[in-house]
């Protein structure tokens, strides 16, 4: 009998040679710079493979900002930075109307919103007005000013950070503000083995920037047709109802005040596709689906008052959810 290896037995029926070369191309990258954080990582490369936009939260100085950048200087694709404040303006984000005395009309001055990538640095700084600029936007990809409408070009994705523990001068994320984010990412600090390797990098460093070394790898085309690519992958109809079931206890849980929404649904079946192919895989199986839930479904959920006093997680009690329905096999 004729010994079978691995690769012989799966021959996947999409091809995700290009798609394995961009995302080790991207990790390398981003890698030259960033010690660890590997779940971080992967998180936002899955992300941008699922035309979904990802809100970072963690404590100054864990690389939350470094890294949005990183992974927009892999691309060649447009990247602006907003820096969101209190005295921010919706126009100062989605751009405004200037009467143009040569010709005697009004002319539409694009915002900073007009890029690929987008990075809003502490999002949670500008009140609720500047936060519902990115309503329409982060949803429908386009921008409503003056009565036109302006789409905004392929891909789109909006990469925003905050700080958990600094409120003063904040303004809390409206639930549906956060709804329109694919991830919420919640980045540790590092081991101290990691941190050790940051010093020595830095050590080395002679002149300019580690994040000067960043080139890109991947132009505006090949990542619409990746995430083409993601779209078409396969997931088993017992695959989608252990999605929805999962989602749909969120709303009579007894911890939960507010559950998930069926966009949460949408969220974690395109994240679940992006991990596969991110393990070499055409169909999605529940490990990808498990490894979706937490950072789909954390921003999502509100707990009840009386289990954030106990100090009880959204992370605990997803776990919990997950634990408490039947996975397929």
């Amino acid at each position: 009998m004729t010994e079978q290896h691995p690769e012989d037995i799966f021959q996947p029926r999409t091809d995700l040679a290009a798609l394995h070369d961009a995302v080790s191309a991207i990790r390398a990258e981003i890698g030259k710079v960033i010690v660890g954080q590997q779940s971080m990582v992967d998180q936002l490369i899955a992300a941008m493979l699922s035309n979904g936009h990802v809100l970072i939260e963690g404590v100054p100085g864990v690389a939350k900002t470094l890294t949005a950048k990183l992974l927009s200087g892999c691309m060649a694709v447009p990247f602006s930075r907003i820096q969101f404040t209190p005295d921010l303006m919706p126009s100062d984000v989605l751009g405004t109307s200037v009467f143009n005395p040569r010709d005697s009309n009004f002319e539409f001055r694009p915002g900073p919103i007009f890029g690929s990538i987008v990075l809003i640095d502490e999002i949670n700084r500008s009140p609720a007005k500047t936060q519902a600029a990115l309503f329409e936007v982060m949803e429908e990809r386009q921008v409503t000013v003056d009565g036109r409408t302006y789409p905004m070009q392929k891909p789109f994705m909006v990469v925003a950070t905050q700080n958990p523990v600094e409120h003063e001068g904040t303004y809390r994320l409206p639930e549906a503000q956060l709804d329109r984010f694919l991830f919420k990412i919640n980045v540790p600090y590092p081991s101290l083995e990691e941190e050790v390797k940051i010093l020595e990098a830095h050590h080395r460093l002679t002149e300019g920037t580690l994040a000067d070394t960043i080139r890109p790898v991947l132009s505006a085309q090949q990542i619409v047709q990746l995430q083409q690519t993601i779209r078409a992958l396969h997931a088993e109809e017992k695959l989608l109802r252990f999605i929805a079931q999962t989602v749909t206890s969120t709303r009579d849980h007894p911890f939960i005040f507010l559950g998930a929404s069926p966009r949460a649904s949408v969220a974690v079946l395109m994240a679940s596709k992006a991990f596969a192919a991110m393990q070499g895989r055409d169909f999605v199986t529940p490990e990808d689906i498990i490894a979706a839930l937490p950072p789909v479904l954390r921003h999502r959920i509100i707990l009840t008052p009386e289990k954030e006093m106990e100090g009880v997680s959204p992370d605990d009690v997803i776990a919990q959810l997950i634990e408490a329905t039947e996975i397929p096999r």
